[in-house]
């Protein structure tokens, strides 16, 4: 079976990128920094939470878009303010769980709550939280438990 992993291009900075997402996530390391001659770097190999990423200093021809992100789902509102304040910070925050680090990389911190309240069988009650979570830049799961819940 193929394994799949991320490659994340970055200009110069693969190699503070690989140890800032290194401490933020728990069971992640370093598996690699890669440097030519010079002791340049020219790449990197990390795992977050079990999951390989290859980075690469590209140079700036190319920059991240939403177009892909990094999707997180957690449990709880404590992971949910832990990450969104340390990924946001140098970069900026956006609506419905999603963020810009401050390498340009966009993220999503979502709780496990929001899928399984969107995904009630009762119509009304899903509305509820979606039009909750549209209103909301970092997810808070009170309010989208008071959406669910209210009449």
């Amino acid at each position: 079976m193929p394994k799949i992993t991320p490659f994340l291009w970055f200009d110069n900075q693969a190699e503070e990128a690989t140890h800032f997402y290194v401490s933020i996530f728990k069971n992640s390391k370093v598996i690699s920094i890669n440097r030519m001659g010079g002791g340049a770097v020219t790449g990197t190999t990390f795992s977050l939470d079990g999951q390989e990423f290859h980075a690469l200093n590209g140079g700036p021809l190319f920059k991240f878009t939403e177009a892909i992100s990094l999707y997180v789902n957690i449990e709880t509102q404590e992971e949910v303010d832990e990450l969104w304040e340390k990924l946001s910070e140098g970069g900026s925050e956006s609506r419905c769980g999603w963020l810009k680090d401050k390498y340009g990389l966009s993220w999503q911190i979502i709780p496990s709550t929001l899928s399984k309240l969107l995904s009630d069988p009762d119509p009304a009650k899903a509305k509820r939280v979606l039009n909750a979570m549209l209103k909301m830049g970092k997810i808070e799961i009170e309010k989208l438990i008071a959406a669910y819940e209210s009449h």
